[in-house]
């Protein structure tokens, strides 16, 4: 209020002498100019007194944050005090505010002794440097409330940049040994008096010189660790994104604990710069960049240690994001040649080249320049990566980090670019040949991830050109300038089918590249050939989809684990199932099919190529098993969407939604549905396609399952192939009853059933082989025994095969004991059980029945066949569960009746008696109670031949055969009669009496006819 009342009276009456009792101190009479002066120098001591008291209190971090004002009275005696003064200054020759705090602030650097005025503040504050920042930039924000208190926008900011200056030049001093953490608080204020005022250079040239010669430094402050900030380990994105922070318009609040002094720094520098630039032009940047640029030669670059490498890529990155990009890149690179990098240092380049890259990329510019001589760089230490294969791995990590650094950052320069130039070509260059082949696991992800999203980038930027060329069809010029594009993609897909798919099809049978991977890596190159088919190389056209698909998909030699991974991928594309599903000279669906079935067969196989590493444990948890079903799961489920597969079912009229979590299961419902479609098809020309397609679905099959057929066994891997064939036999039986498909049925039996270890009698089969036979063998069987009642024409051979497998297996599988449980759960057996077809049923028995005829009751003397009680057994339980016809009983007869006579041991005996009274009974039953002229033929037939020796054991059989049809003994009584004379004639004796007594005994159990024959045979003297 005094000062307004001083200012008023000076410019009411100009100039006021007051009276002698107004004198100062110095004894001089005072006008209204030296009391306004004295009273603002008081009022303005008050106010920087009452701010020490608050800086004594406020921390380097907090500054900005803390305000000198203690309450909004004193921020609005500010306000005023800066309003009166300007003003004055304005309109009068006094001096402005900035220049009153100025010369106030200036006396806190003297001494106590050398102040010249008492009314200076008496307090000496600890930190005058701190201080005067904190306070100037703390008034200078007040510049912008009108004398009011109101912000005002467009009110103009009066700068104070001279002292800044002096300030700023006493923060560097090193002589003063200011540390980091006051020197971060020092260029904070500086950066926000930079967002105040309008821009100066000057403070850029003084804070240049100071950071040009400690660019080695960390700038950390020991007791604080920086929150984002790490020197060395930087990627090229983050000091992408640290640059993009420093060049923001608003600064973090946090920026103290969160940045270092070189830091803020690039900030000041970043916002003088724009500033600068938009109000005077490129002037500005050409004094900047002449001073920068002139404080880096050979000698600087050599001496510069990796963390100043760090700040010189940050200092050059900032100075491309605000000013000339191209101009500094290119300075940057000559900069580079001067340094001989070691294996500490190549790695910060390596990432402040990429931040480079990525900064062209950011603003769409051609990266020619920049790739070329990086790229470069790149192949040498490829070649060098793939020379170190087998040394140390001490240099192969120090290579491997520059290597994914140019990985990486050439993957984020192909997904951050809007468009492709030839120079990004240049980026994928035979580096990656050398590369993949000396890689190891861990290494190869790498590089495979990286191809993944390059390749996804590349179809995406293809896709979207095709709209734009269907959108722009009339407009020439950007026709011309979209076909240009689709040029240079077309160049970088090319590079990628050079360097990178030639690799993968020379590894394709081998482990080197992981399974997945490799199946991803193809299923994308199958893809890029369906979107960009020109790009792929000549060894793939005309159709390099089918091309791709045939190594990958269709080929049997790949890994299953491969197929099933990469045919997922495959069908879940619908383009690409549409696309191939128009070519019409490959069957796709019939060879995917193909490629499912053998996944499954070979499911428990590891590893083809090496013998000692052929099978997978088949312990359920284990998690690459557990992977590979779970992926064969998905494969399935893809695969019923196929037309064709969903045809087959549809016909068959078979429900299989519920089967396609279990590959197995499905598999088997695929076998049954295309047996079940073949069989009611009505027309030859059908049938015969039906046929075509089948063997086609089946490929080489036996080829899929030969490796569990080796002397290297899997219990799991022989079980599943035995029943999946048994059920394809089967299932098929129609379809293998043709020509077409006869062979292949011979060589699964062959194969699988009758393989040279049966064959060879000294040789036992493996369990787990027998094991797998054992459960599958009704499935063979039955399927067999369809074939030979459905062929079109007799095949002796198929029933040779028949007979030799019944013959092989039919002892294998006989209990040892015939009282044995399994007897009942004889494979033979069971095939004739769960015989669904009454007409397999008549073949199989006959075959059955002449094998045991052949194999077992033609023995001579005491060479007994093994197991002949088992068998015995085994005929009987046969009758038991089938309708015997008395061809049957014509064939058996004569065997169990030698094992009565010939045999002693008690058991056969009685188990060759209950067959012939089963036999003789089911006869009696046949014949509608009259004998059958077939038993009583054998009968005659047996006496015949067995009479004369074995007379008192046909004797004994006949009464038992009497007890249960006397009209058959009765029809042999002439037979028996002269068998006895022919007996007594040939050994000469006349009667024999004992054997007339075992013929009688015979006779009286056959009645009067019995009794008739007694006396004629006691009449007849001859």
């Amino acid at each position: 209020m005094v000062l307004e009342i001083l200012h008023m009276l000076g410019e009411k009456l100009k100039q006021v002498v007051y009276g002698h009792q107004f004198m100062n101190l110095a004894g001089d009479n005072l006008t209204n100019v030296s009391l306004f002066e004295d009273h603002c120098e008081n009022l303005l001591c008050d106010l920087i007194s009452l701010s020490l008291n608050r800086y004594d209190k406020v921390r380097p971090s907090e500054a900005l944050a803390s305000h000198h004002c203690p309450c909004s009275c004193i921020k609005e005696l500010w306000v005023l005090l800066i309003h009166l003064l300007e003003h004055r200054s304005k309109w009068s020759l006094s001096e402005s505010f900035w220049n009153w705090l100025n010369k106030l602030l200036k006396t806190l650097f003297e001494k106590s002794s050398d102040r010249r005025r008492s009314s200076v503040p008496v307090i000496q504050p600890r930190d005058p440097l701190g201080f005067s920042w904190w306070i100037i930039t703390h008034v200078a924000s007040l510049y912008q409330f009108d004398r009011h208190g109101t912000p005002d926008e467009m009110r103009q900011m009066e700068s104070n940049w001279n002292f800044v200056e002096e300030l700023l030049k006493k923060s560097i001093n090193v002589q003063d040994s200011i540390l980091e953490e006051q020197l971060r608080m020092h260029l904070h204020c500086c950066l926000t008096l930079c967002d105040f005022w309008e821009p100066n250079i000057a403070i850029v040239t003084i804070l240049w010189e100071y950071f040009s010669k400690n660019l080695n430094s960390s700038f950390s402050i020991s007791w604080l660790p920086l929150k984002g900030l790490t020197y060395i380990i930087k990627s090229p994105l983050s000091m992408l994104e640290m640059v993009k922070t420093c060049c923001c318009d608003k600064q973090d609040n946090d920026l103290y604990k969160s940045s270092s002094s070189f830091t803020i720094f690039l900030c000041i520098l970043a916002k003088v710069v724009k500033k600068a630039m938009k109000n005077n032009g490129p002037h500005p940047w050409k004094q900047i960049k002449g001073r920068i640029y002139s404080k880096f030669h050979q000698k600087r670059m050599e001496e510069l240690t990796e963390v100043g490498l760090q700040n010189f890529f940050n200092l050059f990155l900032l100075l491309a994001a605000v000013a000339e990009v191209e101009d500094v890149a290119s300075h940057v690179l000559d900069l580079l040649n001067f340094l001989k990098p070691s294996s500490v240092t190549s790695s910060i380049i390596w990432k402040g080249q990429v931040a480079f890259l990525l900064m062209y990329t950011q603003k769409n510019l051609d990266i020619g320049v920049l790739a070329e001589k990086f790229s470069g760089a790149f192949r040498e230490k490829a070649k060098e990566f793939l020379v170190s294969k087998n040394d140390e791995m001490g240099q192969r990590k120090t290579l491997w980090i520059l290597l994914s650094i140019y990985i990486d950052g050439v993957q984020e320069v192909f997904e951050t670019s809007h468009c492709l130039y030839p120079s990004h070509e240049k980026l994928l260059n035979d580096g990656f040949s050398m590369l993949l082949r000396a890689c190891q696991e861990s290494e190869l992800r790498t590089v495979l991830s990286f191809l993944q999203a390059v390749l996804a980038r590349i179809r995406s930027m293809h896709q979207q050109l095709c709209q734009e060329l269907q959108k722009e069809s009339g407009d020439l010029l950007v026709q011309s300038s979209l076909l240009a594009k689709e040029r240079h993609l077309a160049a970088a897909a090319c590079a990628l089918w050079r360097h990178f798919f030639s690799f993968f099809k020379s590894q394709r049978m081998s482990q080197i590249v992981p399974l997945s991977e490799l199946a991803d890596a193809a299923a994308d190159f199958t893809l890029l050939a369906m979107d960009m088919p020109s790009t792929a190389p000549s060894d793939l056209q005309p159709q390099p989809v089918i091309s791709v698909m045939q190594l990958f998909g269709w080929d049997d030699i790949i890994w299953p684990q491969v197929v099933a991974r990469y045919l997922s991928h495959c069908l879940q594309n619908s383009m690409l199932c549409e696309a191939l599903s128009h070519i019409s000279c490959v069957s796709f669906q019939a060879l995917t099919i193909k490629s499912w079935i053998r996944c499954i067969l070979q499911m428990y196989i590891n590893n083809p190529y090496v013998p000692d590493d052929l099978f997978i444990d088949t312990n359920p948890g284990q998690a690459f098993e557990k992977k590979y079903l779970e992926q064969l799961a998905e494969l399935t489920r893809l695969l019923f969407k196929l037309s064709e597969v969903k045809n087959i079912f549809s016909a068959a009229q078979i429900e299989y939604l519920s089967s396609l979590e279990d590959p197995t299961k499905a598999l088997v419902l695929f076998f049954e549905a295309v047996g079940i479609t073949y069989g009611n098809l009505q027309k030859l020309s059908d049938k015969s396609a039906m046929v075509t397609k089948s063997l086609e679905y089946l490929g080489e099959i036996l080829k899929y399952i030969k490796p569990y057929l080796g002397k290297k066994i899997s219990n799991a891997g022989l079980q599943l192939t035995y029943r999946m064939m048994g059920i394809l036999v089967k299932s098929w039986a129609q379809i293998f009853a043709t020509s077409k498909a006869q062979k292949l049925l011979f060589r699964i039996i062959d194969c699988l059933l009758l393989p040279h270890t049966v064959l060879q009698q000294e040789k036992e089969l493996p369990a787990p082989m027998l094991t797998a036979i054992q459960k599958s063998l009704p499935l063979y069987l039955q399927g067999i025994c369809i074939v030979c009642g459905q062929s079109q024409n007799p095949n002796a051979y198929l029933n040779q095969l028949l007979g030799s497998v019944i013959e092989q297996y039919i002892g294998r599988f006989l209990p040892a004991s015939p009282h044995g449980l399994g007897l009942g759960q004889h494979p033979v057996l069971l095939a004739l059980r769960n015989s669904s077809a009454a007409s397999a049923i008549t073949p199989l028995k006959k075959c059955i029945i002449q094998v045991i005829r052949k194999s077992y009751f033609e023995f001579k003397g005491s060479l007994l066949p093994p197991r002949l009680a088992s068998v015995l057994a085994f005929i009987l339980q046969l009758f038991k569960e089938t309708n015997i016809d008395i061809s049957e009983v014509e064939l058996l007869l004569p065997g169990v009746l030698k094992c009565l006579v010939l045999v002693s041991e008690p058991q056969v005996k009685r188990l060759a008696t209950e067959n012939l009274q089963y036999m003789v009974k089911a006869c009696q039953v046949g014949s509608e109670g009259e004998p059958a002229a077939q038993l009583t033929s054998v009968f005659r037939h047996f006496i015949q031949d067995h009479g004369m020796r074995y007379d008192y054991q046909i004797y004994g059989i006949l009464e038992t055969v009497a007890s249960l049809d006397q009209q058959v003994v009765i029809n042999l009584l002439s037979t028996l009669t002269q068998s006895l004379k022919d007996s007594e004639r040939k050994w000469g004796f006349g009667r024999n009496i004992a054997q007339r007594e075992a013929y009688i005994k015979l006779l009286s159990h056959l009645g009067q006819v019995g009794q008739d024959e007694m006396q004629r045979l006691e009449s007849d003297n001859t």
